[in-house]
């Protein structure tokens, strides 16, 4: 027999004991079978609950893909939690609290189940707007009170793609480290730099750098979008689908641009508005 780490919880953080026979070792991971392990049921809270990744200043990344991209960017990792049989000492160098779980204990977890073989616990970092560097060549992307997890995903994703050097997000509506951002960017969220803060800072710091703000609205002013020049450095400015953007932005737009649709549609979907007009700026 082998005495292998199991969890009883503590104030903050996870330890100790159980028997376990030795077939269930394996590389000396610390083996988990039960959905009621109180890690696992920590490990769930993070994945479902946006106060609870606020509270504890972490969250939940799935997948080798993500989570490479994530320690690249120098994220650091509390857990990780390996698919039964997977080999993932890849990652071991990166966590010191490393798990194997059952494959039907870890396939209910995981948000794609059986294409999956890792999941780990990060620490989040903060996303201040005054850590984005900008200079006169910028490209920002901003965003303002996105609520939908799969679009800020998407717009993070394209983002990072078109060669854009930041995206900030005025108003934020939704945590960050949803979930459904993390898969939805494909890594993005991890590639390009991120700040989120209100409305009115968010000019502020434009004008304070200078930009060339180009909002992006259904307005009677509004030019289509190819009969204007954009110059750097340039902030490209959307609101949601729904309510648009907030009059502020009207009032401080250098120049207010709008996608024409054909009837009996009435609006394009927010990344996709997004990535047409960051495509297009692409040469500046």
């Amino acid at each position: 027999m082998v005495w292998l780490l199991t969890i009883t919880k503590t104030k903050s953080d996870f330890e100790v004991f159980r028997e376990l026979p030795n077939n269930f070792v394996k590389k000396g991971l610390k083996n988990i079978i039960s959905a009621h392990n109180p890690l696992v049921k920590k490990l769930n809270l993070l994945i479902s609950k946006s106060r609870v990744r606020k509270k504890e200043k972490r969250f939940v990344v799935f997948g080798e893909r993500e989570l490479s991209r994530a320690i690249e960017m120098g994220y650091k990792i509390d857990y990780l939690f390996l698919r039964e049989a997977f080999d993932g000492e890849a990652f071991y160098q990166n966590s010191e609290n490393i798990y194997e779980l059952s494959t039907t204990l870890f396939d209910r977890i995981s948000m794609r189940s059986g294409t999956e073989k890792v999941i780990a616990v990060l620490q989040a970092k903060n996303h201040y707007i005054k850590d984005i560097y900008v200079n006169n060549d910028s490209r920002l992307l901003v965003v303002e009170a996105p609520e939908k997890p799969g679009n800020i995903g998407a717009l993070l994703r394209t983002a990072a793609a078109a060669g854009w050097d930041a995206v900030i997000i005025a108003n934020p509506k939704t945590d960050l480290y949803h979930p459904h951002i993390i898969r939805n960017s494909m890594g993005g969220v991890f590639s390009i730099p991120i700040a989120t803060d209100n409305t009115e800072h968010v000019i502020s710091f434009l004008e304070k750098n200078a930009f060339n703000i180009s909002a992006a609205a259904l307005d009677h002013k509004a030019k289509h979008f190819k009969r204007v020049k954009y110059k750097k450095p340039l902030a490209l400015v959307f609101g949601t689908e729904d309510k648009g953007l907030d009059k502020k932005w009207l009032k401080k737009a250098q120049q207010i641009v709008k996608i024409p649709v054909k009837f009996p549609i009435d609006s394009l979907n927010l990344s996709v508005s997004a990535g047409i007009l960051m495509y297009h700026c692409g040469d500046l």
